[in-house]
């Protein structure tokens, strides 16, 4: 309701500075993300680990040639230990949980609802200290790349929250009504 508000109240992002701007295109981008992982894990819980891994394989052959190198063996002992259990369960808890927190604080921060905006740090701030603990133990590619988005949108979450807080003491709200 408040997002369809918002939309309405200033077209989305008519009248924003650029910060504004790039901080919702950043969000709702996060919010894609969020709703890519949750569908992502559900899927992980309802295909057998087999067919990825076969899926993996074929890729792997395919785009690489059957060359043998170190980039196809990555691909290939990352498809493995995914079959192999642990790894699987961490995707699926990873990528829904993710996922579900991505989504709420996206709706949150939407909103303009100011105690999401220290939430989402530290959600953030913790996925991208676990993303980094992970990616050294698994030696993953994609985990450093994550984190590095991760920590963008938190650099945009403080900017955008503290541009709020100064907005609000200056007395030009910009928050969405609340009989809207």
């Amino acid at each position: 309701h408040c997002l369809r508000s918002r939309l309405a109240h200033d077209g989305g992002v008519a009248g924003s500075s650029v910060t504004e701007k790039l901080f919702r295109v950043a969000v709702v981008l996060k919010g894609l993300d969020g709703v890519v992982q949750l569908v992502g894990g559900l899927l992980v819980i309802f295909v057998p680990p087999s067919a990825i891994t076969a899926l993996a394989h074929v890729t792997t052959r395919d785009v690489f040639g059957g060359a043998g190198g170190p980039l196809q063996q990555h691909f290939e002992q990352a498809a493995e230990h995914f079959a192999n259990g642990g790894t699987r369960t961490f995707v699926i808890v990873y990528l829904l949980l993710h996922g579900v927190i991505k989504i709420g604080l996206v709706v949150a921060l939407l909103c303009k609802v100011r105690p999401a905006y220290p939430v989402a740090v530290v959600a953030l701030g913790a996925f991208v200290v676990f993303e980094v603990l992970r990616a050294t133990r698994t030696h993953s590619i994609a985990l450093p790349f994550f984190a590095a988005l991760d920590v963008l949108i938190i650099v945009m979450v403080i900017k955008e929250y503290l541009q709020l807080r100064k907005q609000n003491a200056g007395g030009t709200r910009d928050e969405p009504e609340a009989n809207a």
